[in-house]
């Protein structure tokens, strides 16, 4: 059913850009588009006509096709991707909008009505939350009280559902927007007076942290690059969906830098049955790029921080790490390293994963917070 309402968004957000474009659109359009068979397209226009998301603009006359129009141009969603994470009780959501003012005000409203939600954070068009599974009350309504709130976060199966209380414009993104996000695989809104409530359900996936360092040489390469092509061409496999990428400072005074002695981390949400393949990817990916022969690669799933492993990241930019300390604490806390002696980076950059910008680009501010 989710692929059906994958395709049905695909093939709808196609029509309504070309009527935005020249004002109409053929089958001929969607199957060329689409790449899918023209049976398929025509097809799709039909049931999308049934459905009254579509009108027939002009009937077909002798070799002119017949031009239809998406009766609306407004944005189908201004939601682009909804998806979540998983790490034992607690649950990351990840919300990514087509607008910064659309992220900031759903994050400031979350973070006001507070409810299940304990982290509230915003990257330009991209609002991360954190929370424990469970639920708590919340209430809604006209200023000063929140317009929107989460109030439960709930576990079932392959599956988390997040239950959202909201009025006025976030309860029409709910209702009529949330469900043709990439990621949801459905949402149940119920109306309560002026109140919506609804359930938002998404795929249960696992939070992948991948440290990379010293791929770069005097003669050429930066990891920072290469990390970030990394996370392209991750995006690109079909189960992974891109998160974010970081450059950390470590320890300026290694005498074998190439610069100021950055690594590089990404993270990537993924479907559990993903995993496996992973590290080969990666490995593949690193070697082949890398300019160094001794590039290094961390791989941690799951997001909760921890103090043992932070204070890896607190040495790793005070003190000459050796790899034996690196393996000894990548095996305590289960994370893989793989390569040459660039894993002790790697490492340092997935420990610092989570820690402010801030301090995570200056080595001499090692004040990380407070772990809850």
């Amino acid at each position: 059913m989710s692929s059906v309402l994958e395709h049905r968004r695909d093939y709808l957000r196609l029509m309504r850009q070309f009527t935005i474009d020249k004002g109409f659109f053929t089958v001929n359009d969607i199957h060329h588009a689409a790449g899918i068979p023209r049976s398929t397209a025509q097809d799709w226009v039909y049931r999308l006509q049934n459905e009254g998301c579509v009108l027939l603009k002009e009937e077909k006359r002798g070799r002119n096709a017949a031009r239809y129009a998406a009766i609306s141009a407004m944005p189908a969603s201004t939601c682009r991707r909804i998806f979540t994470t998983v790490d034992g009780d607690q649950v990351a959501i990840y919300h990514e909008c087509m607008s910064s003012a659309c992220a900031a005000f759903c994050g400031y409203h979350h973070a006001l009505a507070g409810g299940i939600l304990y982290h509230v954070e915003r990257d330009g068009t991209l609002l991360m939350e954190t929370a424990f599974l469970g639920e708590r009350e919340i209430a809604v309504g006209l200023a000063p009280l929140s317009a929107v709130g989460v109030c439960s976060v709930e576990r079932q199966g392959d599956a988390i559902i997040q239950t959202i209380r909201c009025i006025g414009g976030p309860a029409y993104s709910l209702s009529g927007m949330m469900a043709r996000a990439e990621g949801v695989l459905r949402v149940e809104p119920r109306h309560i007076d002026h109140i919506v409530e609804g359930k938002v359900w998404t795929s249960a996936c696992m939070q992948v942290i991948i440290g990379v360092d010293d791929t770069d040489t005097r003669d050429g390469g930066a990891t920072f690059a290469l990390a970030l092509a990394l996370l392209n061409h991750l995006s690109g496999i079909k189960g992974i969906i891109p998160i974010s990428h970081h450059v950390v400072m470590l320890n300026p005074d290694i005498f074998r830098k190439t610069a100021g002695n950055s690594a590089s981390y990404i993270e990537i949400a993924i479907l559990p049955e993903r995993f496996f393949d992973l590290a080969g990817q990666v490995r593949r990916f690193v070697s082949d790029e890398s300019f160094s022969v001794e590039w290094g690669i961390a791989i941690r799933a799951g997001f909760r921080p921890f103090k043992g492993l932070q204070e890896y990241g607190r040495l790793v930019r005070e003190q000459v790490i050796t790899r034996a300390v690196a393996e000894a604490t990548a095996e305590q806390f289960g994370i893989m390293l793989i390569g040459g002696n660039g894993v002790i980076g790697a490492l340092g950059a997935v420990a610092l994963a989570g820690i402010p910008y801030e301090i995570q680009l200056d080595p001499a501010k090692n004040d990380f917070p407070e772990l809850c």
